[in-house]
């Protein structure tokens, strides 16, 4: 037996491409190269935690290759993460077909494949596919009318130097109180829909807005008011009504898996009109809350004493943030697009499916997307496996799989990764779920996208990152170029942290939350700015390929990676060529770069990228400079 032939991606292999819907057919074809004749071909398919069941494969007339077809048409009837190798008789020997490294298959060695077998009793959104998403701190991005200070000025600073450092040193106490505001609010966003809707994006994200204590919110103190400081439930349905007109939806940040001390159910501090948790054992929301001594001892995330844990999965809770006059459905009539769902891994099944029907209750265009660092198809946390994308629960994730390495990329020329990578999270997603993707490249949570890519000298201390600049902006921001065509051209959507597009630089928090330099950009900031946008019209134009065109990878060879989305009528490929020598890439016709808006003369520099829309291809080749 000399050469099988199967690979997951490939429709000749698998009539379906990533995860399968339960009770639908799958076509399985191997095919396997003369003089081979097995006797007998089959499938060991075993469910998480069961045992295997054996399907045995129909042999078939030989291919127009002259290779032996054996297939296999499989129905899965129940949801969950199933894996699956090959095993061939011939001669009275069993051989195993396992997965290689690539995806392919492989005689007598690698691993089982993944099939994630989903429930679609609920549609996915459609509207997303496509767009293009922009993360914004409100207190970070833009000052509308007047500013509203509405804080215990003894509590809180309100500062009056936009561009100035975010305070980041602990007080007497030792704690990083997150209390200084710029003064950014809702008003502001609505200001900048203009600017927003000329880097083409579709869907605002906000991270959380809910009245709170501190800067960026994730301390939820009332979840039925919008934080004073932000502005009014009036300001978001103005917001959400012009983004609307503007082609763009709203989405917000759930922060669901704990509250604030201070706030209206535990209240801490008695800064509520309420009997919160911490002041009696019998408030009326003791029972979300795990305290082990009543009340200076309880469960918090982290650890973090300011975000006391709740009992996601309390009745009480549970109808209070997603019953019929919950929280979700409350904010979901103002309009919304979506809603991000922060930390994922620490909401139950139970929350998450109730969460996801309280938002789809009036329209399956609510997406649900949730914040999960890994990949979310096989996730285990606090050591349960985790079923975000088997239906009822999560429409998409947040892709941090992608952001990794295609830093990584950029940063080595290390292509084989990335490519294999995208590889694992097609096969292993619904195509429902890659089409929605949050293709991030920085986050609140992470360092800013510049510095991430560039050297910014010697940042061996807190003090030092705080003033930390980019030895070499100029430099960096072609990098920055290479990873955001990336970002904007693999499946899914990109989604741009706010001041990223003009190379906003910033190490760990809170350096990563500076405001947005609105008076402050050069012209090596502007000429990011410029591609950025030339980004947003490339994916507008040709929203067709980008929504749910097919992948295809052409070359992850000596730092190239070159890929293809092939549409209905048209295909798109993108060529990063991050080695030191010129790439040449042959077209039968001429075309446009579509980055420069310029002819496409067949060679692609070194470090550099080309985004082609084509109609038809001819082989390709590497030429030194």
């Amino acid at each position: 037996m000399s050469t099988v032939r199967f690979n997951p991606l490939d429709l000749k292999s698998k009539s379906t491409l990533g995860a399968v819907k339960m009770g639908e057919v799958t076509k399985f074809s191997l095919e396997f190269s003369r003089p081979s004749n097995p006797e007998h071909v089959y499938m060991l398919l075993t469910k998480d935690g069961e045992d295997s069941v054996r399907y045995e494969l129909d042999r078939k007339s030989l291919s127009p290759e002259g290779f032996v077809l054996y297939s296999l048409d499989l129905t899965v009837n129940s949801s969950g993460l199933y894996h699956y190798i090959f095993e061939v008789e011939c001669e009275k020997k069993i051989t195993t077909i396992g997965c290689g490294g690539d995806l392919t298959g492989m005689l007598t060695s690698g691993v089982a494949w993944q099939l994630t077998v989903y429930d679609d009793a609920v549609p996915a959104p459609t509207w997303a596919k496509g767009g293009v998403f922009y993360q914004i701190m409100p207190d970070r991005f833009f000052i509308g009318g007047d500013r509203l200070k509405t804080k215990d000025k003894a509590k809180v600073v309100y500062r009056n130097d936009w561009d100035g450092i975010p305070v980041f040193k602990p007080d007497e106490n030792g704690k990083i109180l997150n209390n200084d505001f710029f003064g950014g609010n809702l008003r502001g966003i609505i200001k900048k829909l203009g600017y927003l809707k000329s880097l083409g994006i579709s869907c605002i994200y906000l991270n959380p807005i809910f009245e709170a204590r501190s800067n960026h919110k994730y301390d939820t103190g009332h979840y039925r008011k919008i934080d004073p400081d932000f502005g009014t439930a009036d300001d978001l349905k103005e917001l959400i009504k012009k983004a609307d007109k503007r082609g763009m939806k709203i989405m917000l940040d759930g922060v669901f898996s704990h509250t604030g001390d201070d706030s209206i159910y535990f209240n801490k501090y008695g800064n509520y009109d309420s009997l919160g948790a911490f002041q009696s054992k019998d408030s009326p929301y003791k029972s979300w809350y795990s305290f082990s001594d009543h009340p200076n001892f309880y469960e918090s995330w982290w650890g973090i004493d300011t975000l006391p844990n709740v009992k996601e999965e309390n009745p009480a809770y549970l109808e209070y943030i997603n019953g019929e006059d919950g929280i979700i459905k409350y904010w979901t009539d103002f309009g919304l697009g979506g809603w991000r769902l922060d930390v994922a891994d620490e909401l139950p099944d139970v929350f998450l499916e109730h969460a996801s029907r309280a938002a789809k209750s009036k329209s399956s265009e609510v997406m649900m997307l949730g914040e999960v660092w890994e990949d979310a198809s096989n996730k285990v946390s606090y050591s349960y496996r985790r079923k975000y994308l088997q239906g009822k629960q999560l429409d998409s994730v947040t892709n941090y799989p992608f952001k990794e390495d295609i830093l990584h990329f950029v940063r080595t020329a290390d292509a084989k990764k990335l490519a294999h990578t995208v590889n694992v999270i097609l096969n292993n997603y619904p195509t429902h779920t890659v089409n929605n993707l949050m293709n991030l490249l920085a986050t609140h949570d992470t360092v800013r996208l510049a510095t991430s890519l560039g050297d910014s000298g010697d940042a061996s201390t807190r003090e030092k990152r705080a003033k930390a600049k980019l030895l070499d902006a100029k430099a960096t921001y072609e990098k920055v170029k290479l990873a955001s065509v990336l970002q904007f051209t693999l499946p899914g959507n990109p989604c741009v942290y706010y001041g990223d597009e003009v190379g906003l630089q910033g190490f760990e928090d809170p350096f990563n939350r500076r405001t947005y330099p609105w008076d402050n950009l050069e012209k090596d900031n502007k000429a990011v700015l410029k591609h950025y946008r030339r980004l947003g019209k490339i994916r507008l134009e040709n929203k067709a390929v980008f929504s749910d065109g097919t992948y295809k990878l052409l070359t992850d060879e000596n730092g190239i990676f070159a890929f293809e989305r092939v549409g209905n009528k048209e295909t798109i490929v993108t060529i990063v060529n991050n080695s030191d020598i010129v790439y040449e890439f042959e077209t039968k016709k001429e075309h446009t770069d579509l980055l420069t808006n310029k002819p496409y003369a067949g060679k692609v520099a070194s470090k550099s990228a080309v985004v082609l829309k084509l109609t038809s291809l001819i082989p390709v080749k590497n030429i030194k400079r």
